[in-house]
């Protein structure tokens, strides 16, 4: 059976760190599908999601295993729609380690067979945050190290 895991988030916008875990990924997962949710809790993004899905399928054009699909339900729903048994995260940290420790149970509650998997951030991009570079990028800053892409 094919290893399937969604990596979601918001991604506003997808960062260096992200890609690592998603690169990471690969070693553990036969696909993987970078999920932008549209979260509800977040009204307004900063770049738009086109914008960050062409950014995203053209940063991992050369995997074929790696695909990139926006969504607005639950991300347990979601990952049922696409047979992902497998949800991927990242941690940077411990307050990282709560949030999704909550989210996890919660998905594995109303999604039994969909297991949650952290990778925990590389050290050299640990650091980095999406609100960070936005504010960055939003007073002309120089954001390029920090994504994997052009913007």
């Amino acid at each position: 059976m094919k290893r399937i895991a969604l990596f979601p988030g918001s991604f506003d916008p997808f960062t260096k760190g992200h890609e690592d875990i998603v690169l990471r990924g690969l070693h553990i997962f036969d696909e993987i599908i970078i999920a932008i949710g549209y979260n509800s809790a977040k009204s307004n993004r900063y770049f738009d999601v086109k914008l960050m899905v062409e950014k995203i399928q053209e940063t991992f054009s050369q995997y074929s295993s790696i695909k990139v699909e926006t969504y607005a339900e639950l991300t347990a729903e979601f990952a049922r729609k696409h047979d992902a048994k497998y949800l991927l995260r990242g941690l940077r940290n411990t307050t990282d380690f709560e949030y999704e420790n909550s989210i996890a149970q919660i998905n594995r509650k109303l999604y039994g067979e969909l297991e949650s998997v952290f990778l925990i951030t590389s050290p050299e991009f640990a650091w980095i945050n999406s609100s960070i570079i936005r504010e960055v990028h939003k007073y002309k800053g120089d954001v390029t190290q920090f994504l994997p892409y052009t913007l």
